[in-house]
């Protein structure tokens, strides 16, 4: 994918910490996606919708460019310690989700960043949340003996519920000078 835009380039320590941040809440979504809270939800669903929020922040201030360096690079990081921490078809399952849901959000989020400036953050996120719900839980516990489809369904409204509430903390993060004039 091809981003003809031009945006600043991130110094590395911001480029550090977006990529730990991408790092450790994959890692820690995929270690708490092991642990339910009831049959509909999986304390994993509650960490997992910052991952959109850090290629959001990225991709609103470094372009989408750098929104994919951060979601590779900090999905290596992710897969690799949950490949020794979680079950490997979790780690699987996580590996390819993520890596289809970051593309589609960051993808949307750059079609859509010269709207209103909850647009891209909120359809971004709702459009990568069903697709990853869909492909993680369709891989990581189909046939499993638990009660997964609830599990997705209740990942997915936690998911879209936080998407809403994460606007708040992406507007304040990125303040005016990064927002489009449109409220």
């Amino acid at each position: 994918m091809s981003f003809a835009a031009s945006y600043p380039r991130p110094g590395t320590p911001a480029l550090l910490l977006a990529v730990s941040a991408m790092g450790v809440v994959v890692l820690a979504s995929n270690i708490l996606v092991q642990y339910a809270i009831n049959d509909w939800l999986t304390w994993g669903a509650i960490t997992y919708p910052f991952a959109f929020l850090v290629s959001e922040l990225v991709n609103r201030r470094f372009g989408p460019a750098q929104a994919q360096r951060v979601a590779w690079v900090g999905f290596a990081v992710a897969v690799v310690a949950s490949a020794l921490l979680a079950p490997p078809r979790i780690a699987a399952a996580s590996g390819l989700a993520f890596a289809c849901s970051q593309m589609l959000d960051i993808s949307v989020f750059d079609k859509l960043r010269h709207s209103h400036w909850w647009r891209a953050p909120l359809i971004a996120t709702v459009l990568a949340a069903c697709l990853d719900t869909a492909v993680f839980w369709s891989i990581g516990f189909a046939g499993e003996d638990l009660p997964w489809v609830t599990w997705a369904l209740g990942d997915l409204g936690i998911k879209l519920t936080l998407g809403i509430f994460l606007l708040l903390p992406f507007r304040l993060l990125m303040g005016r000078k990064y927002q489009s004039p449109s409220f």
